[in-house]
């Protein structure tokens, strides 16, 4: 389930953006208990009388809620889960947030909490891992005096969540119902007991602010109007193994595994390519972006997904990136704020606390969006018609000391089955999108879909069942089942909608 991360206007018309007012005072006295914001939410949250209780009526997405008042500092925000849906995928997402709900306009609202809400100034949010997502379990999360973020599940020791907080200032909670979370009851608050509030935690992975980490010259670095120099000082040090995926648009060829070649008369096919696997914890990515010889400059999007390329049809990807936000998987997408020149330099990093730095041409990094980082994530990079063509230089190819051991596995299998297509198509460990399969799902990635004995939305069960009237035969029963509880259930192959789905039997 993904979004994309920049929202200036809405689809409906432009809307003002939030304010953020510096003259709050840090402290509310004598607070009144905590409910949810009975007028700023998401489209589908509806709320009951008491204002504690809420749940999403459809979809996994627009349900972003607020607390009524802003949180103080080590005051547990305790919610029940009241109600799940096992056919989505990703959870509850949890923060805070800066800006006073009752300012904030919620046609303004962004379907998605991350990554689309914590790109905008103010907003501070992460994914909770779905296993702490059941029913019945009782989350609580809560702000120190240093900013850091904390949760712990049914009364559990603290865990880390996020920092950066500030947490001088008021901050309102914030809640989206997502994903496979459909229900929640906001408890009443407590204080965090004492032996909790001096919680020490130490910083796993320092947020890099420059290309500094190569150890290159310092002249070298600021060098931004000499990309061939950084080029010369970088090449030495990084690794070439990371290059483009097989899978790619129509609208590109690969002229090598790390060069990707735009055709200037195929404006209307697919430009996106991968990157052949996951990134690593807080690898660096540099690309050099060539542009045409009539351009003056270009603009680059980029993004990450969840989703393993190999399980694209190359085929199907759409021309518009935005179509792929209804996946099931993680989503995230952005464009680079200034144009780009020929020979631009731009670093990609992706931090273990799922910021993702931005460096052009060797200049200060900068934090330009958020992603899902606990699942192995895909680059995307989307070439517009000025550009050319794009080269991976390499990348450092070093993990992070948080990085568990489970984790680095994870990685390592995700990385290979770009290689061997034979392999089952794995799940996503924290998807980000929410739609129950996709029109996306190749017919070349996966022998079994051919074949249609592996449903194409679990991956695990036989398929055993047909739709209709469309005819497809891509799903198990069980997730049938699932599909026809949905208000507009389609067809996870072609959209079509289901009127009815036929179990089978096969005779041999």
């Amino acid at each position: 389930m993904g979004g994309q991360v920049t929202r200036a206007t809405l689809d409906s018309g432009t809307v003002r953006c939030h304010p953020l007012k510096p003259n709050m005072c840090s402290q509310v006295p004598n607070p009144m208990p905590l409910s949810f914001h009975a007028i700023t939410k998401g489209s589908q949250i509806a709320m009951d009388k008491t204002q504690r209780r809420v749940h999403r009526m459809a979809s996994f997405c627009n349900a972003i809620t607020f607390t009524n008042r802003p949180v103080r500092v080590y005051e547990q925000v305790r919610l029940k889960i009241t109600k799940t849906q096992g056919c989505w995928n990703g959870a509850l997402r949890m923060g805070f947030s800066l800006v006073n709900p009752s300012e904030i306009n919620p046609a303004w609202l962004p379907r998605f909490a991350c990554p689309d809400l914590v790109s905008e100034r103010g907003f501070w949010a992460r994914a909770l891992p779905e296993k702490h997502c059941e029913e019945g379990n009782v989350l609580s999360f809560w702000l120190d005096n240093t900013g850091r973020v904390f949760y712990s599940v049914n009364g559990g020791s603290p865990v880390f969540f996020f920092s950066g907080v500030p947490a001088s200032e008021p901050v309102w909670a914030v809640i989206d119902i997502y994903g496979l979370t459909c229900g929640v009851h906001l408890l009443d608050s407590r204080m965090v007991p004492d032996e909790y509030q001096n919680h020490v935690v130490l910083d796993d992975w320092p947020m890099s602010v420059s290309c500094s980490d190569f150890d290159l010259q310092e002249e070298v670095l600021s060098l931004s109007n000499s990309p061939n120099a950084l080029n010369s000082a970088l090449s030495p040090q990084l690794s070439d193994e990371l290059h483009f995926h097989s899978v790619h648009g129509n609208a590109l060829r690969l002229l090598t595994e790390h060069v990707a070649l735009r055709f200037h008369n195929r404006r209307d096919e697919s430009s996106l390519v991968f990157t052949n696997r996951p990134l690593r914890c807080g690898e660096c990515v540099f690309l050099k972006v060539t542009l045409r010889s009539s351009a003056r400059n270009g603009f680059l999007s980029y993004g990450f997904t969840s989703c393993n390329p190999a399980h694209l049809n190359s085929n199907y990807l759409p021309v518009n990136p935005d179509d792929l936000l209804d996946r099931k998987e993680f989503w995230a997408f952005n464009h680079l704020t200034s144009p780009l020149l020929g020979g631009d330099i731009i670093g990609f990093r992706a931090t273990t606390e799922g910021e993702v730095l931005v460096s052009h041409n060797g200049d200060r990094a900068y934090r330009e969006m958020c992603v899902d980082s606990s699942t192995p994530l895909w680059m995307i990079f989307h070439l517009k018609k000025n550009i050319k063509q794009i080269s991976i230089l390499g990348s450092t190819c070093s993990y992070s000391s948080s990085c568990s051991e489970i984790q680095r596995s994870i990685l390592t299998n995700a990385g290979s089955l770009s290689a061997d297509r034979s392999l089952p198509r794995p799940q996503s460990l924290t998807g980000s999108t929410g739609t129950a399969s996709s029109f996306l799902s190749s017919n070349t990635a996966s022998p079994s879909a051919v074949t249609g004995d592996e449903c194409v939305i679990c991956c695990e069960q036989t398929v055993d069942s047909v739709l209709y009237s469309c005819g497809h035969m891509c799903v198990c029963s069980v997730c049938g089942g699932k599909l026809m509880e949905m208000l507009s259930p389609s067809c996870p192959m072609c959209r079509s909608p289901i009127r009815d789905i036929i179990r089978i039997y096969r005779s041999m």
